[in-house]
């Protein structure tokens, strides 16, 4: 470990890793949200990396990286595995030096993902079924092709590069918390040290998936660890599996805990911050404003910075995302009725429900199940409400009106 630590950059490495970025990479804003203050009772600031070039903050652990090659390392083309995020990056990156790069991303990284590396022009390669598979195809290219592989977060120019995000916060304000989301701990390892020389005061948070509970499993064990069984989150970006040695030799310094969330509390996280304050996140963007609602009580009172790391989401998972919170949130209910198969029957029953206000956002109805009684049928609706009040007002219609609810969500 100790030559980790040696290894790991001090605050001279961040200094001249914001030099090479300057006029490239421009500094994020701290942005305010009266919405936030109110929930966490702090005074809470954002970072958002996700108006980021390349949608993340990836790209100035990338651009360092790559600006940051000797002659002979550029020549030789660089190969990266990633998610989706340090792919884009490292190929926006590469593409603008004029150095050879391939991505290697799992087969399950999302379409929008796969298709923005893409366009950034490198050669994208599909393997393996996660993260950790990838890294090991695209070490193997590395081995072949005699490429450069550049880590996402192992780095000591990657983590420096991240740590520019810290060096901006401590230049507008003095926090007394900073949360931050944590995969393979190359942001939370930049940042951390970052604020250690430059607002020693401020408490630096680490915020997991706790389908990829990494961090907490290296502070536990005081190494940088691994977990033992395959990550699964809809934070993606944080799905790393481990954390690296490098980043845990800033990370045993500077960070003292971690925060866990869970899939739903991420999603509702993307879903607040894209109703609430207009911004779209990732899974992986959401998570450490997940944990800061989470530790809110501990938070009242102080100065808050929550750092938005991305904002390259799937559609289609964004679309599942706001399902999910618009039905916990009582906005979004299905029910399942037996009604009388005879004329005139559903247009009674969409009449009621159009009554209160509710929108019809589906229907389904089926005359011919086996546990419906002949002359009877089944109807499913899914139906818009403005809240839990409106959805109980529905239910007690149906009732009164003689419909038997058979279920509903």
């Amino acid at each position: 470990m100790a030559s980790d630590a040696a290894a790991a950059p001090g605050i001279a490495q961040l200094e001249a890793a914001r030099a090479r970025l300057a006029g490239i990479v421009h500094p994020t804003p701290l942005i305010r949200s009266a919405t936030l203050d109110r929930l966490i009772g702090a005074e809470v600031y954002l970072k958002p990396e996700n108006l980021q070039k390349t949608g993340s903050f990836k790209i100035r652990g990338a651009l360092n990286r790559i600006a940051a090659l000797a002659a002979h390392e550029a020549a030789r083309g660089v190969i990266a595995a990633s998610a989706g995020n340090h792919g884009q990056a490292l190929a926006w990156a590469a593409r603008n030096a004029g150095v050879r790069a391939t991505i290697v991303m799992p087969r399950t990284a999302a379409i929008a993902k796969v298709d923005a590396t893409r366009a950034y022009g490198p050669e994208v390669v599909l393997a393996g079924a996660d993260y950790p598979q990838a890294r090991a195809a695209a070490e193997k290219l590395c081995e072949r092709d005699g490429a450069l592989f550049v880590d996402a977060y192992d780095d000591p120019f990657v983590i420096a590069g991240q740590g520019t995000i810290g060096l901006e916060i401590a230049d507008e304000l003095a926090p007394d918390v900073v949360m931050v989301p944590t995969g393979g701990g190359g942001l939370l390892a930049g940042i951390a040290a970052a604020l250690a020389a430059r607002a020693p005061h401020a408490e630096t948070i680490g915020v997991e998936a706790a389908g990829s509970p990494q961090l907490s499993a290296s502070l536990a064990a005081g190494a940088a660890a691994a977990i033992t069984r395959a990550a699964d989150t809809i934070a993606d970006g944080l799905a790393t599996g481990r954390i690296g040695r490098l980043p845990f030799a800033l990370i045993r310094q500077h960070v003292r805990r971690a925060v866990t969330v869970d899939d739903f509390e991420i999603g509702e996280a993307v879903l607040l911050m894209l109703e609430r304050l207009k911004l779209l996140t990732e899974g992986a963007g959401a998570t450490a404003l997940a944990g800061a609602l989470k530790i809110r009580g501990e938070l009242q009172g102080k100065r808050v910075v929550i750092c938005i790391s991305g904002g390259n989401i799937d559609i289609n998972l964004l679309d599942r995302i706001i399902g999910y919170g618009l039905a916990q949130a009582g906005r979004l209910t299905r029910f399942t009725l037996d009604l009388h198969d005879r004329p005139d029957e559903l247009r009674k029953l969409l009449e009621l429900i159009g009554g209160t206000g509710a929108n019809i956002r589906s229907i389904a109805h089926d005359r011919t199940r086996r546990d419906i009684p002949i002359g009877g049928a089944r109807v499913t609706l899914e139906v818009e409400t403005r809240g839990p009040s409106h959805r109980e007002e529905l239910r007690a219609l149906f009732k009164a009106g003689g419909y038997r609810i058979s279920g509903d969500g």
